[in-house]
């Protein structure tokens, strides 16, 4: 142990008593900090630079018409982004943008196409067109500018996505309104037409007798044949009218079943939002438990959760006035049970709403809130969220097949009501002609009287058949319960399905910055470069008294020498990390205490290749280097590297050691620290036993190889 000492105090004093040698360790010892120092303030905050990177937009949209509501996407897009300054939009010509992004003025070029809206309004029609935005990007400027340039195209899309869904829905709710009022309105006509085809079979058995007296009394039939003939003209008015009206009708009915079928899925969303908004109120009431949480943390939250309930109250009610509607078009059997339980979901939500506003009320006189409110907020909105996720679970299986088959039965219905009316108009004809003739048979004798009896049958059979139809169409659903059923507020439903869902974000470990979530790597990074500076300035042989020495004593001796500046180094890079700098360390002690042990460790393994291999060691030190910043994870996570990297990522030291200054600056968990320990303890066991082992065996036979590359002329 004497003469590790010796050797290593003679080292000192060479360093001090020597003012070059000192002047060179001191250059040393600070250049790895200024090479941390530089790469960490180099990427301090990267990403909040991004309103410097330049993005041409070019707007050719000529905007379309959606159900007579004028659609302009591309203007909208325009209006948005000059708004936005996370990024350089420039808003320029096509040719302009095109030959910048070539010649890189600018990263990358969005284009908004004539046809955007155009395709975008085809949503209501058969021929569905994705509308298409032309985004170029010029990747040979910079590598990470490409993946900002596509994250900014990809928010345009996001944003025009969220307006859209807000518009076509408030266009279909608004269509479906319409429809209800429509039917409304011809309400009365369609009633006529119905009473009119009633009368007209009700005379049936007075045209009968009409006939039969007229074969034996002649002139009672003449007054029975004027009077149905003072009747016929009012029935043709009204089969005329009935034909006009048909159109409509069927024009209605075919809307109507699109209607249904389009709120299946509908149906299917209302139920999901209402899911969230209960889970929302699960997590509110999570936060309510925490004794330790501030009152003011909670405010925000609340009110959030009041306009939430307020939603959900109100989208309850509708969706059950829906399901209600369509449960009596579908009998009143299929949707009972679907009913019963969003009536128990409206009521909770109500509850959970009184119970929110009172919460708020001891939060604004400054009052902690009952806990038997919090309990009783919590015990709710689980019994909402299970019988709405019971629902869902349902949803596919029972309310959809109900809600379609409602829509197949109004199908149904109107074109059986459409040929109803077709054929009443047809037959309208043919009863005038047959009265007619009956008149006539009746001036002209019993002779003609014989063919108006044969004429008779068919025109009462197809008069039956058409009232017949009318009391089917009847049955299976009430005129007023479908006009109840479309009118809707549109409005406040579209609102609904395009409100964006809540992401709550919990940071574990926040770091306020990239360069301090960097400073872990480049860290790492530069006192492996410092213990290469230090073995390739400093000799690792002792050369005055090698021969009193053993080889143990030299390697121990001369590694403490290293080990000193070592230190030095590590003290300078952490505390100008965090003094210099002001990066953030969360355990700025253990930072400074992890980075010695780093670069302690990290120079015995350095030392001790170049130790036992001289100048090979040196490029062994090298590719390890090369190696470890690919491997370690240190800038893309380990995962997306290619598959060698991935083999080797657990055996290299920096693996360990930039997840040992990662837990320092974001907050220590133990376990890892400890197992980071053991491994880099493992490391730097090895390097002791090759160090101790091998240095005196592998140094004598390479004593001559060197001698002789010396004599080349080219190796030191």
């Amino acid at each position: 142990m004497g003469h590790i000492w010796a050797i290593y105090m003679r080292d000192l004093r060479g360093i001090f008593r020597n003012l070059a040698a000192s002047v060179i360790i001191i250059g040393l010892a600070c250049l790895p900090s200024l090479y941390a120092w530089f790469n960490i303030k180099a990427s301090w905050d990267p990403y909040g630079q991004t309103h410097s990177i330049a993005i041409a937009v070019v707007n050719k949209d000529e905007g379309a018409v959606l159900r007579d509501t004028p659609i302009h996407a591309g203007d909208e897009i325009v209006a948005s982004l000059k708004e936005n300054k996370q990024i350089g939009w420039v808003f320029v010509e096509e040719r302009k943008a095109m030959e910048g992004v070539m010649h890189g003025d600018y990263y990358a070029s969005i284009t908004i196409p004539s046809d955007f809206s155009a395709k975008m309004a085809t949503v209501l029609s058969d021929n569905l067109q994705q509308a298409e935005l032309d985004f170029a990007v010029n990747e040979k400027i910079n590598a990470v500018s490409p993946k900002i340039a596509e994250k900014g195209a990809s928010g345009i899309v996001e944003q025009v996505r969220a307006s859209f869904v807000k518009t076509a829905n408030e266009t279909i709710f608004r269509i479906f309104a319409q429809i209800g009022i429509e039917l409304e309105e011809n309400k009365p006509a369609i009633e006529h037409v119905r009473s009119a085809v009633f009368q007209l079979e009700s005379l049936i058995p007075a045209i009968n007798e009409a006939i039969a007296t007229a074969a034996t009394d002649i002139e009672k039939s003449k007054k029975i044949a004027s009077t149905v003939q003072a009747e016929l003209p009012k029935a043709a008015r009204l089969a005329e009218e009935g034909e006009a009206f048909t159109v409509q009708l069927g024009q209605f009915f075919d809307q109507s079943g699109l209607a249904l079928d389009q709120a299946g899925p509908l149906i299917k969303q209302d139920l999901q939002l209402l899911l969230q908004s209960a889970r929302s109120m699960e997590e509110l009431t999570n936060i309510l438990q925490d004794s330790s949480i501030d009152p003011e943390d909670v405010r925000a939250p609340l009110e959030l959760a009041g306009r939430r309930l307020t939603s959900a109250v109100t989208v309850t009610d509708g969706l059950i006035r829906l399901l209600e509607r369509v449960n009596k078009l579908a009998e009143g059997k299929l949707l009972a049970s679907a009913i019963v339980e969003l009536q128990g979901v409206h009521s909770r939500f109500q509850q959970q709403l009184s119970l929110v506003q009172q919460i708020s009320s001891a939060i604004e006189r400054g009052e902690k809130p009952a806990q038997s409110l919090v309990d009783s907020l919590s015990a709710l909105s689980k019994k909402a969220a299970a019988t709405l996720s019971d629902l869902l679970g349902r949803y596919d299986s029972e309310l959809l097949p109900a809600v379609k088959q409602a829509g197949q039965r109004a199908k149904q219905a109107a074109a059986r009501a459409g040929a109803v009316l077709g054929d009443a108009n047809k037959a309208m004809p043919s009863v005038v002609t047959i009265v007619n003739d009956a008149v006539k048979g009746i001036e002209l004798g019993s002779r003609e009287l014989g063919k108006i009896q044969a004429n008779l049958p068919a025109a009462e059979q197809k008069l039956r058949d058409v009232a017949a139809r009318i009391r089917s169409l009847e049955k299976e659903g009430n005129l007023d319960e479908l006009i109840d059923l479309l009118k809707n507020d549109a409005e406040r439903e579209g609102a609904f399905f395009a409100e964006p869902v809540v992401l709550k974000e919990n940071r574990l470990f926040p770091i306020p910055n990239y360069g301090s979530a960097m400073s872990p790597f480049f860290t790492t990074l530069s006192l492996w470069v410092g213990a290469l500076l230090l073995v390739s300035l400093l000799t690792v042989e002792v050369h005055h008294g090698e021969h009193e020495y053993r080889s143990y004593q030299i390697y121990l001796g001369r590694y403490l020498t290293f080990l000193s500046i070592a230190i030095v180094q590590s003290l300078l890079v952490t505390l100008g990390d965090i003094w210099l700098l002001k990066a953030y360390v969360a355990n700025p002690v253990w930072f400074v205490l992890f980075g010695i042990l780093l670069s302690s460790i990290f120079m015995l393994i350095v030392y001790t290749l170049v130790s036992i291999f001289g100048n090979v060691g040196k490029a062994m030190a090298i590719v390890l280097l090369v190696l470890q910043l690919a491997g370690s994870g240190g800038t893309f996570p380990i995962q997306v590297t290619p598959p060698f990297f991935q083999a080797i990522h657990p055996f290299l030291p920096f693996t360990y050691a930039i997840s040992m200054m990662r837990e320092a600056v974001g907050g220590i968990l133990w376990d890892i620290v400890l197992r980071d320990l053991l491994v880099l303890a493992a490391f730097a066991g090895v390097a002791l036993l090759l160090g101790l082992a091998l240095k005196k065996w592998i140094n004598r036979y390479s004593t001559k190889m060197v001698e002789k590359a010396k004599e080349s002329g080219l190796i030191h």
